[in-house]
């Protein structure tokens, strides 16, 4: 169980990576059924991103391991590090971390993952928003291409033209020597902007957010520091009494309470 429990890395995590394989094994099947070569490397440059999220990957659960030997062996480390190489034979390995993310889910319980996976709204969204953005980097720059390579004068013609209209058009950077001629392109790129805008403006704002809160322990110093402080001011006022009970004539020690009370009181404001 325990071993099981180190291998859980995060529910959005692991429901992240589950996603990416899937979209992953859907791609060795249109990358099959595709007959235009420009669209096949749309599919193959999209592929060489997930590579590197999926090494990326392996990398992170290597490291993180109780056991590096019992990942990389039981665990079957050495399938997502053949996985994560971009070729046509080991791409077909994947199927093994949508495996892992069922038996996780079955470990667990499906409940108890979408529970955390809704709890934790932070981490959970922004994953999502990068998966609807790689969406629409290949499934736009797809469409966009099938759209505009059959008219004429079009200047989105090949695989590179297609993704980079649709990643500097989410990006809002827009530099314009890409872009729709016809009018259902332009439809579609009006879709494009709407939504992929939206998403980049949206992890944009999140990952500010990060950078610019302010930690819990800077918040709660302060309140902590005037918490001890008028602690302290209540012990020595009952120290004070005890000292007025028993003993009414030391007075210098009487000034010197009264003097250390006065002190902390104006620290307390």
């Amino acid at each position: 169980m325990d071993n099981k429990s180190g291998e859980l890395k995060n529910t959005s995590y692991e429901l992240f990576i589950g996603a990416l394989s899937v979209l992953s094994i859907v791609n060795i099947v249109l990358l099959y059924l595709a007959d235009d070569p420009d669209v096949s490397n749309v599919i193959l440059i999209m592929d060489g991103f997930f590579s590197i999220i999926f090494m990326t990957d392996f990398l992170y659960r290597l490291f993180t391991a109780e056991s590096k030997s019992t990942y990389f062996f039981r665990q079957m480390g050495w399938v997502d590090l053949l996985a994560s190489i971009p070729l046509p034979q080991l791409k077909i390995l994947r199927m093994f971390r949508i495996v892992r993310v069922y038996r996780l889910m079955k470990e667990f319980g499906a409940k108890r993952m979408i529970k955390e996976f809704v709890s934790n709204r932070g981490g959970s969204a922004l994953l999502v928003l990068f998966f609807m953005m790689l969406l629409i980097l290949e499934f736009g720059g797809l469409t966009m291409l099938w759209v505009e390579s059959q008219v004429p004068d079009a200047n989105i013609t090949t695989a590179s033209d297609a993704i980079w209209y649709v990643y500097v058009t989410i990006t809002t950077v827009g530099y314009g020597d890409q872009y729709p001629v016809s009018n259902v392109g332009r439809i579609l790129g009006i879709i494009i902007m709407t939504v992929g805008v939206g998403l980049f403006g949206t992890i944009t704002a999140f990952l500010a957010n990060i950078f610019v809160a302010p930690d819990d322990d800077e918040t709660a110093g302060p309140e902590t520091e005037a918490g001890d402080l008028a602690g302290l001011t209540v012990q020595i006022e009952e120290i004070r009494q005890i000292l007025l009970a028993h003993d009414k004539t030391n007075s210098d020690l009487l000034a010197k309470m009264e003097g250390i009370e006065d002190i902390l009181q104006k620290s307390n404001t």
